[in-house]
């Protein structure tokens, strides 16, 4: 019994060239896994890990430095305004205080604005106009508070409908299109309604007056249909009132309606 011949590579790359290749294609594959893992455990630092400090309430630059201390990024994002927070403080910070995460990340700060934020309260592109002018009370109020205000009082002044007169912030009426900061103090001043009342009022009184010094003066008066008739002097309306108590109760009724007529 003979013993066969050693095959080399380059036989078996002859004789079965796919079983050589699927071998090659395989080791190759190995190895790029093995170096992907390597690299991501370098990058991306696995199994390390690091908790983050609490740094809201601080200023700004002062957490910036405590969370560099720490080997973290930081990222200050939007800038938003509370009346309890002191400008340039950190109002919140992601990911929160004591969270676990990988060495180097970065942090994202909010941050109290300096100043308050500014909002527009009429945007009808008429600067010179009063802003909200004419709006009803409930569609202004519901627009300022819309826009953040919280400061917001209304005051009722003398006027012939229920409309929005003007509004005022920190004591300056405020046109349209003009900025306005959201801490402000807001006054909405609101016609009453009560001036056509007033108004009719005193025609009323002025027509009295008007009627009672004709009657005294004995001028005439315009039926407004062509005919004319002369106040009574006051002895004459005396008198006329003396013989209308005299007569009977239908009489002393036509006599009332009649001095109605004459002196008003």
């Amino acid at each position: 019994m003979s013993d066969k011949p050693d095959i080399s590579p380059q036989q078996l790359g002859r004789r079965h060239p796919i079983i050589l290749n699927l071998l090659i294609i395989i080791a190759v594959a190995i190895i790029g896994l093995l170096i992907v893992y390597l690299s991501i455990a370098i990058f991306t630092k696995h199994g390390e890990s690091d908790k983050v400090p609490g740094v809201e309430n601080m200023t700004y630059t002062h957490a910036i430095e405590v969370l560099h201390d720490h080997g973290f990024k930081v990222d200050i994002r939007d800038s938003l305004y509370k009346d309890d927070v002191k400008p340039g403080y950190v109002i919140e910070q992601f990911p929160k205080a004591g969270s676990t995460v990988k060495p180097g990340r970065k942090i994202f700060l909010y941050i109290n604005a300096v100043h308050p934020k500014e909002v527009v309260i009429d945007d009808d592109n008429h600067p010179t106009e009063d802003a909200l002018k004419s709006f009803s009370p409930r569609s202004g109020l519901a627009r300022l508070q819309e826009l953040g205000f919280k400061n917001v009082r209304v005051v009722k002044v003398l006027g012939d409908n229920d409309c929005i007169v003007k509004v005022l912030a920190n004591g300056v009426p405020v046109k349209k299109m003009q900025k306005v900061p959201v801490n402000a103090a807001i006054v909405v001043q609101v016609y009453d309604g009560r001036l056509a009342e007033i108004r009719d009022s005193l025609q009323n009184e002025e027509l009295i007056a008007t009627s009672e010094e004709r009657r005294l003066n004995g001028e005439t008066f315009d039926f407004g249909y062509g005919g004319t008739a002369q106040y009574p002097s006051e002895s004459e309306a005396s008198s006329s009132r003396e013989g209308a108590s005299l007569g009977s109760g239908s009489s002393s009724s036509s006599t009332q309606e009649e001095e109605e007529i004459e002196y008003y």
